[in-house]
């Protein structure tokens, strides 16, 4: 019986070693479908690709285009020269610009913290609800915050 056992087991250990891989796939590729065309010939296929993108080439050299640069340039040069205390726009933009830096540090050390980046979803998710039920649920509290809107519109550009 120990010899048919010791002669089970060489005849198992060679099975067991055939059967794990040698080598790991690294990527299977598998190519898209081909569209179905009458004649398959590469030359045919370069063609089609080449009047494809002289088709792009022109829609995107159309002079039709609703974005003029140098008109956005003088646009933007009329209203810098219009703006009467510069100092104070370039203090604000540059003071903005730090406030966004810092609002990021912050957010970077607080996700750092183990269990506070769940808290705090948990409280946007709170805060999410409740401005839902506050001011999305029902119309009249939809059309109070249409107006806190425009008020807020108006006192910021100053037409209040």
């Amino acid at each position: 019986m120990a010899a048919a056992a010791s002669t089970s087991m060489a005849a198992a250990t060679p099975v067991l070693l055939h059967r794990l891989p040698a080598i790991r796939p690294a990527a299977v590729f598998c190519p898209l479908p081909q569209r179905p065309t009458l004649s398959a010939t590469p030359f045919k296929l370069l063609k089609e690709c080449r009047r494809s993108s002289q088709l792009l080439v022109r829609v995107s050299s159309s002079e039709e285009s609703s974005l003029d640069s140098n008109e956005l340039f003088n646009d933007l040069k009329q209203k810098w020269d219009a703006i009467e205390n510069k100092t104070t726009v370039i203090i604000y933009g540059g003071g903005s610009i730090v406030a966004i830096w810092l609002a990021s540090t912050v957010v970077g050390a607080i996700n750092s913290v183990p269990l506070l980046p769940k808290i705090m979803e948990l409280v946007g998710l709170g805060y999410t609800a409740w401005f839902v039920y506050r001011y999305l649920l029902f119309k009249s509290s939809r059309k109070e915050l249409a107006t806190d809107i425009e008020a807020l519109k108006k006192k910021i550009a100053g037409t209040e």
